[in-house]
Order: C-alpha cells, then sequence, then structure tokens
C-alpha cells in the first residue's frame, strides 16, 4: 500500500476511533461504575467484533447490507433498540455497588455482537473496504495491512475511554457524582441512538 494511501487509512482511523461513540462511551462508563479491569472485557471485544465485521464486508456483505434496504434498517433497528435499552439501565445508577450488582452489564461477547448493530462501525467498514481493499488487485495483502491497523485502533480508543472512566470511578463515588456521570453516559447513547436513526 502506497504511503499516501496508508497515511490516509491513519487519518480516518484515528478521526473515527477516537470521537465519541456507541464503544467508547460504554468502555468509558463501565470501567466507571466497575473499575478498569471488569471493562476490559468489553475492550478486548470491541477490535474482535470490529474485525468480523470489517471481515465480513470486504467478503461482500457490506455489499447485501448495502443493498437491500430492509436488513440495514433491521441491523439500524435492533442497534438503537440496544443503546437505548442501555442508557435506560446506565441512567438509574447512582451508587456504584448498584452499578456492580446488576445495572449496567456488558461482556464479551455483548460487545462481539454491538459492533454488528453499530451504524458507525458498519459505515467505517464500508467506507475502508471501499477506499482501500475494493477493487484493488493486491486485496489480500490490503487486508494484511488493514485489519491490523484498526484492529490496533478500536482496542487503543476503547483502552483509553476505559482509563479515563477508571481514573473518574473514585471522584463519581461522592454525592450524586456517579449518577450524573451515568445520566450524561446514557444521554450519550441516546444522542448516538439519534444520530443512528438519521443516518
Amino acid at each position: 500500500m502506497p504511503l499516501q494511501e496508508f497515511t490516509a487509512l491513519l487519518i480516518l482511523a484515528t478521526a473515527m476511533s477516537f470521537t465519541p461513540g456507541p464503544n467508547t462511551t460504554l468502555s468509558t462508563a463501565l470501567a466507571a461504575n466497575h473499575g478498569l479491569r471488569r471493562s476490559l472485557r468489553f475492550v478486548a471485544a470491541v477490535p474482535v467484533g470490529w474485525t468480523l465485521l470489517l471481515l465480513l464486508c470486504a467478503l461482500g456483505v457490506g455489499a447485501l447490507v448495502t443493498g437491500v434496504p430492509a436488513l440495514r434498517w433491521g441491523i439500524k433497528a435492533a442497534g438503537i433498540g440496544y443503546l437505548l435499552w442501555l442508557a435506560l439501565k446506565l441512567s438509574s445508577s447512582g451508587q456504584l455497588a448498584q452499578a456492580q450488582a446488576s445495572q449496567l452489564n456488558v461482556g464479551f461477547g455483548q460487545g462481539v455482537l454491538l459492533q454488528f448493530v453499530n451504524i458507525k462501525a458498519w459505515f467505517l467498514a464500508l467506507t475502508i473496504v471501499a477506499g482501500w481493499v475494493a477493487g484493488q488487485d493486491n486485496f489480500a495483502a490490503r487486508m494484511l495491512v488493514v485489519v491490523p491497523v484498526m484492529a490496533f485502533y478500536a482496542l487503543s480508543s476503547n483502552l483509553l475511554y476505559a482509563c479515563i472512566g477508571a481514573v473518574l470511578r473514585q471522584w463519581l463515588a461522592h454525592g450524586k457524582r456517579l449518577l450524573w456521570f451515568n445520566r450524561s453516559m446514557a444521554v450519550l447513547l441516546v444522542a448516538t441512538a439519534i444520530w443512528m436513526l438519521r443516518a
């Protein structure tokens, strides 16, 4: 892959991976409520799910999704529903013990599956396949560059957001700070769901 194309890929990966979205919001909220160690299952799930999604898009599933409006709307509806459900659970959690008990428990499997209903992840996967992979003679070589780069960005961005949540954890334990933090995270999830609806 030429240096200019690789640089463009890195710029896109940085912009898309480090801007807030469902994954980074959940990484932050999970670490703030459960601690960094408990959030790592979800943080690790994001690059796994993202890689599977990217591979499926490269193999033609992305064309099917964009070509069948009902399928696209089904994915969008499932993603919006899941984000709103998480936002509802998160918005009512105001104590660390309460949060640890039941309010926000997103594990590895759910983290992987979330990528398949995350419209932002679909858009990015389709953009990368269309811009860097599809129609190129060296398909396999390009995938060997694109996949590790994007998995690294997915892991590093979510780990960074989880670290931020973990750093805030002790400060959030006082008074109603955690409740207001969780409600802010819930608002971000709802805003993401609204963006997905309009996308």
